[in-house]
Parts: structure tokens; C-alpha cells; sequence
């Protein structure tokens, strides 16, 4: 079985409750879980909590307000940094009232150590604030604790459809190439590399089936991070630093606008000169793997979405906006209706 129908077959045995592993598998599984807990004792914890970026953003901009929900992991809350400008809740933040030119009111959800089953209490705290969008970064946590790929896929697609029905776009960061962390030894190395390849590439399949996109984190967002660990990994040589947050970010950004329906009219259509264009999921899925800052999301092709290998969807590579510089929240708590 090829790459593309392992995803499509991890999909869908996470969509129908299915996702047994073979007498070899549940060998690696067992062998990587036992690595797990080491790699975790050398990881070790800090001794304190990431800065909050919930608050108001773009201050003087317009309204009406832009309201965004960032869910998941470490990844998320910006496990590792002491500046609230630093965390990719503030970047993010910030990045988008610059480039929207609006108010942008951010609440953050994240939690460390937030595996896929921890999401829908996350969801059910954000879907009150009525966002316009969820950011969601999840999956580490699932490889490092050895959850099985398809129970994992099950609780992202469960929480996509969710926020979809409400109304909600949602953007997921795929999980990283885990293969590239550090303090990970072989042979747990190897068997994260393919153990969160896998699991992003399934997550791409679940989470545009449910009307979501993805971009893809890859190789902890791309070369640069093997060729600069020191710049782009905090103390702990797991997290990234506040210059990695950076480069997460700029990853995001351009793919939150596009699904908050905010991107420039040049950037409308697919370029096929930069590699985009249509491509059945499961594809798509596998490309983006392979290349990190990949966004995959449903579209149509001649009033269908689904041709005879399953769905139609875009594979887009933004433009990124470098050179957004965080800033601090305004403490306020959301209002009932956005300014205007």
C-alpha cells in the first residue's frame, strides 16, 4: 500500500472506530512507548507556565473585531518564552490586524501537554466567544504518549466538525516531524518520524473532510530548524524559541487570513508555478508532508466535491509575511457584540 492509502485507510479507520495495529506494529508501538518515557524525563519540564496572550490586538485599527480562538498544545500556548510578545498567540494576533487592518480580539485555549482527546473541552470553552476562527496546533503529545494514530485522528475530526457546525473556520497545524527533536534518541527517532508523518498526514484527510484546512509544521516548520537548532529550539531542546515561535507563525499567518476569506486578490487562484493547484486529499496529504508550510483545503470542480479518488482540494503555498512584530494584549474581556 502506497503512502497516500495508508492516510486515506488511517482516516478512515479513525472515522469508523476501526485502527487495530499488526503483530509488528504493536511491537514498534511498544518499543517506542518505552522510548517515550525517557525522551520525556530528559525533556523535563519547566518550572513555570507560558505568558497569556488572550486580549485585544491592533489597537487604533477598526472594527469590526476579528475574534480568533488558539487551541491544542505547547505549541500553541508558546511553552518556553517569558515575553507575552513572544508567544504565537500574540504573533498571531498581531499578524493579523496588521495585515487585515482590524481589531483582532484573541483568546488562547492551549494547554501543556493537551493531547487530541483534551480538545473538546477546549472547544467547549471557546465556542461561547462566538470566534470567527480556531487555530488548532495538536498531535506531539499523542506520538510522545503513544496514543494509536486512529484514536488521535478521531477526536480532531470529532472537534472540526464541531466548530464547523457553529459557524467556526477552523485552521489545523498539522503534528511535526518529531524525528527532528534532539533530546530523542534512536530508535524512538525513526519511529517518531514515521509515527507523526503519519498521523499528519491523516489528520490532512479528517480535517478537510470536515470542511477545515490544514498547513503543515513538517520538519518543525522547515531546513531552517535543523540548520539553526540553537536559534530556533528554547533550553530545552524540544520547544521552540521565541525566533522559533517566529517562524511558526509566519507559517500560520497567511493561512488564517485565507480562512477567515481575507487574502489578497492576487493570491485568490492556485499558481500552479509555485506548485499549487487541485489534487485528490490523500495526495495533497502527502505532499504536504513533505513540505513544510503546505495548506491543504476542500474545493470543487464542476460543482463536485469529490471526484473517483475522493475529495477535490486545493494545495496552496502562501506568500508569508515576515516582519510582523508581536505585541502586548489589552486585557479586556470579549464583548457581546464586536465593535464596529
Amino acid at each position: 500500500m502506497g503512502k497516500a492509502g495508508a492516510a486515506r485507510k488511517l482516516a478512515s479507520a479513525a472515522a469508523y472506530g476501526g485502527g487495530g495495529v499488526s503483530a509488528l506494529g504493536m511491537a514498534l508501538y511498544g518499543v517506542l512507548r518505552l522510548e517515550a518515557e525517557v525522551a520525556r524525563k530528559t525533556i523535563g519540564r519547566l518550572d513555570h507556565d507560558p505568558p497569556d496572550s488572550t486580549g485585544w490586538y491592533g489597537r487604533g485599527r477598526p472594527g469590526p473585531a476579528i475574534k480568533v480562538a488558539l487551541l491544542g498544545d505547547s505549541s500553541a500556548a508558546g511553552y518556553g518564552v517569558d515575553r507575552v510578545e513572544e508567544t504565537p498567540g500574540a504573533l498571531l494576533a498581531s499578524g493579523i490586524a496588521e495585515q487585515a487592518d482590524r481589531r483582532v480580539y484573541l483568546r488562547a485555549f492551549a494547554v501543556v501537554g493537551a493531547m487530541s482527546s483534551d480538545l473538546d473541552a477546549q472547544i467547549g470553552r471557546a465556542l461561547p466567544t462566538e470566534p470567527d476562527v480556531a487555530v488548532i496546533l495538536i498531535g506531539a503529545n499523542d506520538v510522545t504518549h503513544t496514543v494509536l494514530p486512529s484514536a488521535s485522528v478521531r477526536h480532531l475530526s470529532e472537534g472540526v466538525r464541531r466548530l464547523q457546525e457553529a459557524g467556526v473556520a477552523v485552521l489545523v497545524g498539522t503534528c511535526p516531524d518529531l524525528g527532528t527533536i534532539k533530546p530523542i534518541a534512536p530508535p524512538l527517532k525513526q519511529l517518531a518520524r514515521s509515527w507523526s508523518r503519519r498521523l499528519a498526514a491523516a489528520q490532512t484527510i479528517a480535517v478537510v473532510e470536515q470542511g477545515g484546512r490544514t498547513v503543515s509544521l513538517g520538519s518543525i516548520l522547515g531546513p531552517e530548524f535543523a540548520a539553526a537548532p540553537a536559534m530556533l529550539f528554547g533550553p530545552d531542546r524540544f520547544h521552540p524559541s521565541a525566533e522559533g515561535y517566529r517562524s511558526l507563525v509566519a507559517v500560520l499567518l497567511p493561512s488564517t487570513l485565507a480562512a477567515l476569506g481575507l487574502v489578497p486578490d492576487d493570491e485568490d487562484e492556485p499558481e500552479a508555478f509555485r506548485g499549487e493547484g487541485l489534487r485528490s486529499v490523500a495526495d495533497a496529504a502527502i505532499e504536504a508532508v513533505n513540505t513544510p508550510g503546505t495548506e491543504v483545503g476542500g474545493t470543487e470542480v464542476a460543482g463536485s466535491r469529490r471526484g473517483v479518488r475522493g475529495l477535490w482540494v486545493e494545495l496552496r503555498h502562501r506568500r508569508r509575511h515576515p516582519g510582523t512584530e508581536g505585541e502586548a494584549p489589552e486585557a479586556a474581556d470579549v464583548p457581546e457584540t464586536a465593535p464596529g
